[in-house]
């Protein structure tokens, strides 16, 4: 059946399942790490901490990776990251009196240099397997890559926490290294050679986008999703589980219900975004979708201040915050593709993708410190503030990126 298929939709199948195999681990990791160490009694602060070099280094990879994709092509780039995944996995797989915070910390930045070099070839491959006046069906695909990585990766944090009520740390942190090896040498095997390398040697220089379309929307990303993570990331499993009393397992389950679902309407968001006018969107969309977003946390914040039951709040809001929270995310994900530069796709997108690694940095150490000072409340209205620049933001997007998504895909 798969020799039925043309080479690009066998390659595009490939870096999907590359991609997913990858963010499974990744997912249930984050959940694994911050239950447990929850759990041996570290503040919040000190979790989000675990969390620093993973999200300083992803804003180095993306830029670096970018360059280094655009030179020794993208699906080198992928299999390096599937492999330092099973390096960084590899490395927690010790004693427990190994586990010490400056350990950890070097695998998670191990783990964060993966994520985003296999993250950004994965999204800078579909640039390269879709015509460039097929702009409907490029963002389909990225939709569906980018929404399908979301739904596994909420899998994975139901699996992390699973994993850590019925086998413990060690052994699962084991299961997922041995699991993701498998998936790296079926990856060498079969991925294209020299897809995404470019015609000409970028030199390093080049790693920063002179396109003002690319910075503005990379300015836009990084506050959309450290608003995110001001509160999603350690704040509210912690609370969750100190304040509500909720079990492991119920944790995980409801934060990989969430993030399924977001990853199901990020999938969708093409049918959302697109049933009207039959085309895909333009620069004028980011800006109406993350204001209605800023309206969301706002509201969750104020109904706590009023003594309104936590549970039904957070149930409620996150609800409806995910819904919009995929929307902007897909326009996002499907803009930066499409108007970065076919020729060395890579580096604009690491470009935009170090801005989002940026703002998950950010929303990351804010959501344990603030958390931990002030409470889930002041993360709510951080959180809404952060929107509300990324809107402010866009507002500048408006024609300038309309007319660049139709334009000749040069590097400015």
């Amino acid at each position: 059946m798969l020799a039925r298929l043309s080479p690009d939709v066998r390659q595009y199948l490939l870096i999907t399942g590359n991609y997913w195999a990858f963010t499974l681990t990744d997912g249930a990791l984050r959940m694994l790490v911050v239950l447990h160490f929850h759990e041996l009694g570290y503040s919040p602060l000190q979790v989000a901490l675990l969390f620093l070099f993973y999200e300083i280094f992803g804003v180095v990879t993306n830029l670096v990776g970018g360059w280094l994709g655009a030179r020794i092509g993208l699906n080198r780039t992928m299999n390096i990251g599937l492999a330092m995944q099973v390096g960084a996995l590899s490395m927690l797989v010790v004693p427990a009196v190994w586990l010490t915070v400056p350990w950890v910390m070097a695998a998670q930045a191990l783990s964060g240099i993966a994520k985003d070099l296999n993250k950004m070839s994965a999204k800078s491959s579909i640039k390269l397997l879709v015509p460039a006046d097929q702009q409907g069906t490029l963002f389909r695909w990225v939709a569906a890559l980018t929404g399908s990585k979301n739904a596994l990766k909420g899998i994975g944090f139901f699996l992390g926490g699973a994993l850590l009520t019925a086998i413990g740390f060690k052994a699962s942190v084991a299961a997922m290294a041995t699991a993701l090896a498998l998936v790296l040498v079926f990856s060498l095997a079969l991925s294209k050679r020299d897809l995404g390398k470019a015609k000409s040697k970028p030199k390093f220089r080049e790693i920063l986008s002179k396109s003002r379309a690319i910075n503005l929307l990379s300015a836009a990303r990084l506050f959309l999703f450290a608003a995110r993570d001001v509160w999603f990331v350690v704040a509210l499993p912690v609370f969750l589980a100190q304040s509500l009393g909720w079990d492991f397992w119920k944790v995980g389950g409801f934060m990989a219900a969430w993030v399924i679902g977001y990853g199901i309407v990020q999938s969708a968001a093409p049918f959302v975004i697109g049933r009207r006018s039959g085309h895909a969107p333009s620069g004028r969309s980011p800006f109406g979708w993350a204001a209605a977003l800023a309206i969301v946390p706002a509201a969750m914040a104020l109904l706590l201040t009023r003594q309104v039951a936590p549970q039904d709040v957070l149930i409620v809001g996150l609800a409806v915050f995910g819904v919009l929270f995929a929307i902007n995310s897909a326009l996002h994900s499907y803009l930066i593709v499409s108007y970065a530069a076919e020729d060395g796709v890579s580096l604009d997108v690491g470009f935009y993708y170090m801005a989002n690694a940026l703002g998950r940095l950010l929303g990351t150490v804010l959501s344990g410190w603030v958390f931990q000072v002030a409470g889930l409340g002041a993360c709510l209205w951080i959180s809404a503030i952060l929107v509300a620049l990324a809107a402010a933001v866009s507002t500048a997007l408006r024609g300038r990126l309309e007319a660049g998504v139709s334009s000749p895909h040069t590097r400015p």
